[in-house]
C-alpha cells in the first residue's frame, strides 16, 4: 500500500490541510453567524452561498488550471480562500458573508479540483481503487478531525478564523514542494442530462433530493445542537461522529446493494435515514441524540453515492464520467436551496424543523423508490456498477472513478478462457 500512496502523499497532505480548514470554516460560520445575531433564516441564505459558489466553479475551474497550470492556481486559490476565512472576522454583515461564502466556494472547488485531478494523472488502472479509497480516508477523516478544534477555547472566533486560514495556507507546501509533473486538464464532458433523466428519474430525484437534505445538515446542523444547549466542543462531536458514521457505514450498504436491487436498498436507507431524524425531536438525551446522528449519518451519506452507482448501472461506458458530472450537478443544485429552506422554517417553527424537514425530504425520496419499484418490476440488464463512496467533489474524481468501473468490466484471461 505504501509504494502507492508515497508518490502521491504530498497531494493527500495537501488535501488533508485543506480540508482540516475547509471542515472547520464551514461549521465555524454556522455558529458565527448565530453569535453575531443572524437569525437562523439568515444564517441559511449565507451558507447557501458556499454550494452557489461551488456550482459555479465547476464550470470555471478547469478553465482557469489550464490558463495557469495546477500549482499556480492551488497557490492562487489558497491564498483567496485564507484571506477571505480572515475576512469574515472584519464586518459582521449577512449580504458581505454571502458575498464571501460564493467566492470562497469558487475557490475551494478549483483546489479540490487541482488535487483530484493531479491524484486522477498519478493512478494507473491497476492502482485506482487504492488511490480513491486512500482519498476517502483523508477527506472523510480530516473533515472529521475539523470539528474538534471548535472546542478550543478562546475569546471570540478570532483565534479559530486564524487556524483555518493558517491550515488553508499550510496546504500549499506539500504540493508547491513535489517534484511529480503536472497532468492535462480534461475537457469538461458533453452533458447526458436528458439521457440520465430518461433511463432513471429515481437516479435524479435521488442526487437533488439528497443535495437538499445533505446541504441542510451541513449548514445548519451545529445551530440545530446549539439549541440543545451544546457547546463548541460538543457541537464539534455532533459534527464528528454523524460524519464518521457516514463512513463506516456506506460501504456494508454500498456492497450490499451491488448484489441487490438498489431501488429497494435506497428505500430502506430513506426510511431507517427519516425514522432517525424524527427520533431527534423527542429524545432528550445528549447520549441517544448522538447515536441517532451516527446512525442518521450513516444512511444519509450512503443516498449520493447509490444513485450515482444506479445510473451508471444503466449508462453506456463512454457516457459514465459525464452523467456522473451530471449527477453531482444536481446534487449541488439541491444543497444551493437546502440551507435557505431549512433556515426559514427552523427561524418560523423553531430549531426541530430541522430534523423534520430532512425526514420529510427522505420520506418523499423513500416512496418514490417504492413507485419506481412497482412501476418497473425490472431494471433494463447492463453491467453492474461498484458503488464508491463519495461526498460532494469536483467532476475530476469521478473519471477516477469511472475508470474503475470501466476496467472491472473489463475481463481477465480467466474469464475469457
Amino acid at each position: 500500500m505504501w509504494t502507492i500512496v508515497h508518490p502521491i502523499s504530498a497531494i493527500l497532505g495537501s488535501v488533508a490541510l485543506l480540508l482540516l480548514g475547509g471542515g472547520l470554516l464551514n461549521t465555524l460560520l454556522t455558529v458565527s453567524g448565530s453569535q453575531a445575531g443572524f437569525s437562523t433564516a439568515t444564517v441559511g441564505f449565507i451558507m447557501s452561498g458556499y454550494f452557489v459558489g461551488f456550482m459555479g466553479g465547476t464550470f470555471v475551474s478547469g478553465r482557469l488550471i489550464a490558463q495557469i497550470g495546477h500549482i499556480r492556481a492551488f497557490a492562487f486559490c489558497a491564498a483567496l480562500s485564507s484571506s477571505i476565512a480572515l475576512m469574515h472576522s472584519l464586518w459582521h454583515n449577512p449580504y458581505f458573508w454571502f458575498l464571501l461564502r460564493v467566492i470562497y466556494g469558487v475557490s475551494f472547488v478549483t483546489l479540490v479540483t487541482v488535487t483530484e485531478s493531479w491524484l486522477n494523472a498519478r493512478a494507473s488502472k491497476e492502482e485506482r481503487g487504492k488511490v480513491f479509497a486512500s482519498y476517502m480516508v483523508v477527506n472523510l477523516s480530516a473533515i472529521a478531525l475539523a470539528q474538534q478544534l471548535l472546542g478550543i477555547q478562546a475569546d471570540g472566533p478570532h483565534l479559530l478564523f486564524s487556524l483555518t486560514a493558517i491550515f488553508i495556507c499550510l496546504a500549499v507546501l506539500p504540493i508547491t514542494i513535489t517534484s511529480r509533473s503536472q497532468p492535462q486538464v480534461p475537457s469538461r464532458p458533453k452533458s447526458t442530462l436528458k439521457k440520465v433523466f430518461r433511463l432513471s428519474p429515481l437516479a435524479v430525484a435521488a442526487a437533488v433530493l439528497s443535495g437538499l437534505a445533505m446541504g441542510a445538515f451541513w449548514s445548519m446542523a451545529p445551530l440545530f445542537a446549539a439549541s440543545r444547549d451544546f457547546d463548541l466542543s460538543q457541537v464539534g462531536w455532533l459534527m464528528s461522529i454523524t460524519i464518521i458514521g457516514g463512513a463506516l457505514l456506506q460501504m456494508p450498504i454500498g456492497r450490499y446493494s451491488d448484489k441487490h436491487d438498489r431501488r429497494r436498498v435506497l428505500t430502506v436507507v430513506c426510511a431507517v435515514a427519516a425514522i432517525a431524524a424524527l427520533a431527534m425531536t423527542v429524545t432528550t438525551s445528549d447520549k441517544l441524540l448522538l447515536a441517532l446522528f451516527f446512525l442518521w449519518g450513516g444512511m444519509s451519506f450512503s443516498v449520493y453515492p447509490l444513485a450515482v452507482a444506479l445510473i451508471i448501472d444503466l449508462l453506456e461506458p463512454e457516457d459514465v464520467v459525464s452523467g456522473s458530472t451530471d449527477m453531482l450537478v444536481l446534487h449541488g443544485a439541491g444543497s444551493v436551496f437546502a440551507p435557505i429552506v431549512a433556515g426559514n422554517l427552523m427561524n418560523l417553527t423553531g430549531p426541530n424543523a430541522l430534523p423534520i424537514y430532512i425526514a420529510i425530504v427522505f420520506l418523499v425520496l423513500g416512496s418514490y423508490a417504492v413507485f419506481q419499484v412497482r412501476k418497473l418490476s425490472t431494471i433494463p440488464a447492463g453491467d453492474p456498477a461498484h458503488f464508491e463512496p463519495m461526498v460532494q467533489t469536483s467532476p475530476e474524481i469521478l473519471e477516477m472513478t469511472a475508470a474503475q468501473e470501466e476496467s472491472s468490466q473489463v475481463p481477465n484471461d480467466e474469464e475469457v478462457k
